[in-house]
């Protein structure tokens, strides 16, 4: 098997990981965002994609590289933005 080195391929990945885990859980990311316990909530899940990522991804890009917590961000919170919360 060959190992992601690319930065648009890791990035591409860490994106559609969180999007399948965002897709897959929706309750559980409102539920996390309104109670602002969403690391908390998805800590399985989250875990479970960060470990798939880092099996598919050269571990020297991985070092040099944020794109897992970028794709967090980008995805569950921004996306996820759209319920209400005490945070925002």
């Amino acid at each position: 098997m060959r190992l992601i080195s690319s930065n648009d391929e890791a990035r591409r990945l860490a994106r559609t990981i969180l999007s399948d885990i965002l897709l897959y859980n929706q309750a559980k990311v409102k539920e996390g965002i309104e109670k602002d316990s969403l690391f908390d909530v998805l800590s399985e899940e989250l875990a479970e994609g960060k470990k798939y990522y880092e099996t598919m991804v050269d571990p020297s890009l991985r070092q040099s590289t944020n794109f897992f917590s970028e794709a967090v961000i980008d995805i569950l919170l921004k996306q996820g933005g759209k319920h209400k919360s005490d945070i925002w």
